[in-house]
């Protein structure tokens, strides 16, 4: 799970790094950015998760992206085809909302693994 985070984190990065030529340039680099910082937490600092103040705001964010992948769920029929994406209107709402999917998933991997990481803790504090 280390690894999947820290590449999932690079993804988010890039994914933010691609908006700065957007007129809302500075939401959608936040829309990826967060969960780029959850995946790093989760990967390099997963002991900082385990206090309840963090680990609300991790499912706080994880509410909040799905609420983000209702309302950007992209409205045309077959969003995923390349063909679609190539289309200027249609294809930008079609990225969006697929670019939010995947932020959403990848901070569902971040709070996966820090529920890993909590019970092999647990079950090792249990074994002592």
């Amino acid at each position: 799970m280390h690894y999947l985070n820290i590449l999932l984190g690079l993804a988010m990065l890039g994914f933010a790094a691609v908006q700065y030529n957007d007129p809302d340039a500075l939401l959608w680099t936040a829309y990826y950015l967060v969960p780029a910082a959850w995946t790093w937490v989760a990967a390099f600092r997963p002991q900082w998760l385990s206090s309840t103040q963090a680990n609300l705001a991790l499912w706080a964010s994880v509410a909040a992206w799905l609420g983000l992948v209702v309302v950007y769920w992209p409205p045309m029929p077959g969003f995923w085809r390349p063909e679609v994406f190539m289309v200027e209107i249609e294809g930008q709402a079609a990225r969006e909302g697929m670019g939010l999917m995947i932020a959403w998933l990848t901070l569902l991997v971040a709070l996966f693994s820090t529920r890993q990481a909590a019970g092999r803790s647990g079950n090792r504090a249990a074994s002592i």
